[in-house]
């Protein structure tokens, strides 16, 4: 007989108990012939709790919302469903998975492997389950394993579920997006799942969770290769099929990952930061320049442009070009747009500091006074309005600490923090070719960028140019490549040392900038924990 699982790649908000049992059931109820239904890792508390684990009252609120769910799931007496949730066993707290049929409790099933890397921090909060049996249950004649996320990296947890009988194995997963790791989530399933002679069904979580994203993309892979992908960035599901031991697929899926997937990972980042926070809408600085017009394009695919609020703040630098360029996007996007000039504000503080600054040259000083000058603005605009203050700089400037403290790097949510300028030209162009009218005036996209705080001023009188820049910021940042290594790809030894001494001294601007969404394989915040005091040297 045939067995049908459904894969509920679901939306869980963090701490929001009942919303998530809420669409647990709404699912189950209206999938009440299903065999098996799946959810993510910690699909009822949500992912990652972080040091939410650590108040007894979290993880008793959790624990009774299941039981809720057990009594309830008699209302779907066919399904075995399979919900993540953390459990305290005495001192020690599991990251588990619950059997529940037909108000029972059926099995119960603990992760073994905790992973503590990159943005994962599970040993901070589990117990590993090192010493738990593997959870293996039949459903008409086809033996079902399961095991969560960072299990199925490794080979010895599925192997245990296969030595148990296992002949299907069901993986729930909070994956977060980073380029690259659908192929990497396949591979991994091929080599410890597949070639151990099982099926997998991988079942990963959709949302976003501060600066972690979670693509969802699940799908299904049989030993020989075939299955089927769920569809990512969106809340979704999909139905199979198991008989005599073995997914029924009869054929198999290609990865295609490029921008769009960069592209949609920013919005739904966005979108589930505001609306997750309860903001009213977005207010950002429209500065004429390519980073604030692709926040501001995300911000309005994200929330909509009846919640976004554009403002350009023109000083004596600012050219003619870049009013006119804002303008004509923010005509575009149908946004909100103000133009309120800094210079009166500018002149203000020139003459309250005559006296204080006697004696001294024009210098940097007057071009960040220029940027917290907009800051303020923007963030009273923000406290009277309720809206979040979208911050607009790139990781190449994140990188190198091209941007002013308390000025252009102030904000609640900096979307853009993981996204190098060569790309952020990239996925502007991407835009105008895949949309019906370009969005972004050509000016945007081919004048040279400055930030225009001071006559005829480019970004490449302080920098190198921004496809030298990311590369060797790529050596360097995620690959963590020495001096000599990089200046064997080619870079030459002043250019690699600037860039490096550079990212060096911006370690305390980064540390006090807003948060944003893990795009790369080395984000700024979770991914990179350096301390701003050392000697070290390359």
């Amino acid at each position: 007989m045939k067995t049908s699982i459904a894969l509920f790649q679901m939306n869980s908000v963090l701490g929001d108990f009942e919303g998530n049992k809420n669409k647990i059931l709404s699912f189950c109820l209206s999938h009440k012939d299903c065999d098996i239904v799946v959810t993510p890792e910690l699909s009822l508390c949500g992912y990652p709790p972080e040091d939410l684990i650590f108040h007894k009252s979290f993880i008793l609120s959790c624990f009774e919302t299941a039981q809720q769910l057990v009594e309830s799931s008699k209302e779907f007496p066919n399904i075995h469903l399979l919900v993540g949730l953390p459990v305290q066993e005495g001192e020690k707290i599991f990251n588990e998975a619950f059997l529940i049929k037909n108000g029972q409790l059926l099995g119960r099933y603990k992760k073994r492997n905790l992973p503590n890397y990159g943005v994962f921090d599970e040993r901070r909060y589990f117990t590993a389950g090192k010493n738990s049996e593997p959870l293996v249950f039949d459903v008409k004649g086809t033996r079902f394993g399961v095991n969560i996320c960072e299990d199925i990296w490794h080979a010895e947890a599925p192997e245990l579920a296969k030595k148990a009988g296992s002949e299907v194995l069901l993986i729930l997963n909070a994956s977060p997006f980073e380029k690259y790791k659908r192929e990497q989530r396949i591979e991994c399933v091929e080599k410890n799942v597949c070639a151990q002679g099982m099926d997998a069904v991988y079942v990963n979580a959709c949302g976003a969770q501060d600066e972690i994203i979670f693509d969802g993309f699940s799908f299904t892979r049989t030993k020989d290769g075939k299955g089927r992908e769920v569809s990512g960035f969106e809340a979704a599901s999909m139905l199979a099929e198991a008989e005599h031991g073995e997914l029924l697929e009869a054929s198999s899926f290609e990865i295609s990952q490029g921008i769009a997937d960069l592209y949609s990972g920013l919005v739904l980042s966005f979108k589930s930061y505001i609306e997750n926070n309860s903001f009213k809408g977005v207010v950002l600085g429209l500065s004429g320049g390519i980073d604030s017009a692709l926040v501001l394009k995300i911000a309005v695919d994200a929330v909509g442009a009846d919640k976004v609020e554009a403002v350009m703040m023109p000083s004596q630098f600012t050219s003619d070009m870049s009013k006119t360029d804002a303008a004509e996007l923010a005509s575009r996007l149908g946004v909100k747009y103000s133009v309120i000039s800094v210079e009166p504000m500018y002149m203000a503080f020139e003459n309250a500091l005559k006296e204080e600054f006697k004696g001294y040259g024009r210098d940097l000083t007057e071009e960040n006074l220029q940027a917290r000058i907009r800051a303020v603005i923007l963030m009273a605009i923000s406290n009277k309005k309720g809206l979040m203050l979208a911050s607009t700089g790139n990781k190449s400037e994140m990188a190198v600490g091209y941007s002013t403290l308390y000025g252009d790097l102030a904000g609640g949510f900096s979307v853009i923090k993981d996204v190098y300028k060569t790309e952020v030209y990239a996925i502007c162009h991407w835009i105008n070719k895949v949309s019906p009218n370009p969005v972004f005036p050509e000016n945007i996209l081919t004048r040279a960028p400055s930030a225009e705080l001071r006559e005829n001023q480019k970004d490449q009188d302080s920098l190198p140019d921004y496809p030298t820049l990311d590369a060797v910021l790529k050596l360097y940042l995620e690959e963590k490549k020495s001096l000599q290594e990089i200046m064997q790809q080619g870079f030459d030894e002043e250019t690699a040392k600037k860039i490096i001494r550079m990212v060096k001294r911006a370690e305390y601007k980064r540390r006090q900038g807003p948060i944003g969404p893990k795009m790369t394989g080395m984000a700024f915040g979770r991914d990179w924990r350096y301390p701003i005091t050392n000697k070290f040297e390359e």
